[in-house]
């Protein structure tokens, strides 16, 4: 009898592992040291471990903690503040004239602390984020219990952040050598994108990026406008500038891409590039359909992420998975494709590996952390029920997750919060909405 600190026994798990079963029934995982250390079935777990916590799940589906790959999540303060607007407009008459405005440190910690306690309520355990001032953000993950990637952000002009390229990287260098030991928290780096960051700072961006093996998160592609402007300034595309400049390889996260030629995905696909998809902020913004199937058909990894609330307006990764879904099949002219099995791999296993983080996160495997979510199928919602994992994508809502861990700590237990205080968020939002409703 071996002992551990947790087992988690459940009706169905879903362990996303490749070469594994889809779907596991009646099974359970045994948690020590914030790592799985087995996965059986009940009966198996039952009889070889001993746990100080032993919890019983009979109408849940386990599945790895979401990863959320694309969020701004301090502007969690910016819920619906600018609807119905496309991109630019959207960036330039509403957002970026209130982050000059009125972002602080304050006003970071907030809206980070609210995003913190909608991704966990919502199953979400990892998020990549790009966002300003990100050593605050760093501060708020360490306490919330998240495990997250803080973007190095570079952009062209000055902010309350940093004055220009010079000082963005002498911050963003010192926050990664700060964080290079937590056992939770990464960094990569996040020029905006390529309208908005010009071609010295990417070409350090591009040596940096290879010698310290970090990964690059930005926005690519995300409107026809930013195409055409980029040939009219540069006299190509923004994803041929970015070739010439050497960023297309393995560690460019490239944001949103709905507008791709052939070409490009092919050379996409040769040069490794991921793609990170927010496919309800592409909607919102009017800004286009990614090819998903496209993309994953020639071998391109695609993970799912959903963009700030200022543009989605939620942090919910299973309803963007139902989105992912349903426009990915419109995309591609068939209903075969983005299968809900896809989108949960989006969502969990294809994170990982677009963050580099496959031997931590995403599957339920002996020896990686114990990032998990239960959500419950008892619901009148989700009866009756044939597949599990088409259920949570087609038809089950963020209310029905019960349960959020993060290296076998929970973060949300029975729908109750552990490590942040619901009552004091409210009452933070509530104030920065008063302060902020003049730009409604």
């Amino acid at each position: 009898m071996t002992n551990v600190d947790t087992i988690i026994h459940a009706r169905w798990i879903a362990p996303m592992e490749r070469g594994a079963a889809r779907l596991l029934e009646h099974h359970a995982v045994a948690i020590a040291d914030g790592r799985i250390q087995a996965l059986g079935t009940s009966a198996e777990i039952t009889a070889g471990f001993a746990a100080s916590e032993v919890i019983d799940r009979p109408d849940h589906l386990l599945i790895p903690g979401l990863i959320n790959t694309h969020t701004h999540a301090a502007m969690n303060l910016m819920r619906g503040i600018a609807n119905d607007k496309p991109l630019m407009p959207w960036l330039t008459e509403n957002i970026w004239p209130i982050e000059a405005a009125e972002m602080t440190r304050d006003y970071v910690a907030d809206g980070t602390d609210l995003a913190m306690a909608e991704m966990i309520r919502s199953g979400t355990t990892t998020f990549n984020d790009m966002y300003f001032f990100p050593d605050v953000v760093a501060e708020r993950v360490d306490e919330a219990g998240l495990r997250a990637m803080l973007g190095m952000i570079v952009i062209d002009f000055p902010t309350a952040w940093a004055s220009g390229p010079d000082e963005y990287f002498d911050k963003g260098l010192a926050l990664h050598d700060a964080l290079k030991r937590h056992p939770r928290i990464h960094t990569a780096f996040a020029p905006h994108a390529p309208y908005t960051v010009s071609d010295e700072p990417l070409t350090k961006i591009r040596t940096y990026a290879d010698e310290l093996d970090v990964r690059v998160h930005m926005h690519i592609h995300e409107t026809a406008g930013e195409v055409s402007d980029s040939q009219d300034k540069y006299g190509k595309r923004p994803l041929a500038r970015l070739d010439e400049l050497g960023l297309l390889n393995d560690n460019l996260l490239a944001v949103h891409m709905t507008q791709l030629t052939s070409h490009e995905i092919a050379r996409c696909a040769a040069t490794g590039v991921q793609v990170l998809h927010s496919p309800e902020s592409n909607l919102k913004l009017a800004s286009g359909l990614c090819s998903v199937q496209g993309l994953l058909d020639a071998g391109i990894n695609v993970a799912l992420g959903t963009d700030s609330v200022a543009s989605n307006n939620d942090l919910d990764m299973i309803g963007e998975m139902r989105t992912a879904a349903f426009i990915g099949k419109i995309a591609a002219d068939d209903a075969a494709a983005v299968s809900a099995d896809t989108a949960l791999a989006m969502a969990t296993i294809n994170g990982a590996r677009a963050l580099g983080l496959a031997e931590t996160t995403g599957s339920i495997t002996a020896g990686k952390q114990a990032d998990l979510a239960a959500v419950d199928l008892s619901a009148l919602e989700t009866r009756p029920l044939f597949d599990p994992i088409a259920a949570l994508v087609y038809n089950t809502s963020r209310e029905q997750v019960t349960d959020t861990w993060v290296a076998g700590k929970a973060l949300m237990r029975d729908r109750g919060l552990t490590t942040l205080d619901e009552a004091e968020l409210l009452t933070r939002a509530d104030a920065w909405a008063d302060r902020l409703v003049r730009y409604a």
